[in-house]
């Protein structure tokens, strides 16, 4: 085998390895956010779980983009490639702590009745998880398009974000007794906008693994 087709393999392994950790990391945050719109303990619970799993995939891929490093020495866009693929590493491991934040929250609730119904929450949820998939997309095919769509998408999940909030201070202000509940989901709010910020991280970074530099999509 010559050196480029080793490297080229260790390559693939790396996107498969990606492509793994973002779908877990899509299941976590549409379960987590079920799980609180249920408010199925046993759900929540499966989401904590499975975090170790997915910090054991970072793990491989650190180890796999190092290995590549040591042993083949790549320069240029292929060096880029694996500096990028650590990067959407921590930011999808940060994306499932997040999940797991939020699941703790339903264990915090503990089954009592929700407020109000969910609805903007979970399409926070959806759009967040729309991003994990079409930012893992837009590395493996290198798509700068694809990666220029989260700017849209983490507006439309800030907007969600306000009218959250606005809406749980009115519930806090007129009935004191919701101040509890209120604040945890404020706090589910905020963890979906934060697993926004860093898909559209990874997409800023796609930008820089294509163009040789990193623009900033919400510029």
């Amino acid at each position: 085998m010559t050196k480029r087709h080793n490297f080229d393999s260790s390559l693939n392994e790396l996107r498969k390895e990606l492509i793994d950790m973002g779908g877990k990391v899509e299941q976590a945050i549409i379960k987590s956010v079920q799980s609180l719109k249920d408010g199925n303990l046993e759900l929540a619970q499966d989401v904590i779980a499975g975090d170790a799993a997915i910090n054991a995939m970072e793990e491989r891929i650190d180890d796999i983009g190092t290995r590549l490093i040591a042993t083949q020495q790549p320069v240029a866009k292929d060096l880029r490639r694996i500096i990028i693929a650590f990067r959407m590493a921590s930011d999808l491991e940060r994306m499932a702590d997040l999940a797991v934040d939020i699941a703790k929250v339903t264990v915090r609730i503990g089954g009592e009745p929700l407020i109000k119904p969910l609805v903007d929450i979970p399409r926070m949820a959806e759009i967040a998880q729309q991003m994990t998939r079409d930012s893992i997309e837009s590395y493996v095919q290198e798509n700068v398009d694809l990666a220029y769509r989260m700017a849209k998408m983490d507006d439309d999940v800030d907007q969600l974000h306000s009218q959250i909030m606005r809406e749980l201070f009115g519930f806090m202000v007129e009935n004191p007794k919701t101040v509890n509940q209120s604040l945890l989901l404020c706090f589910v709010s905020r963890y979906l906008e934060r697993m926004a910020d860093h898909a559209t991280n990874i997409g800023e970074s796609v930008v820089y693994l294509v163009k040789g530099k990193r623009p900033d999509l919400n510029a």
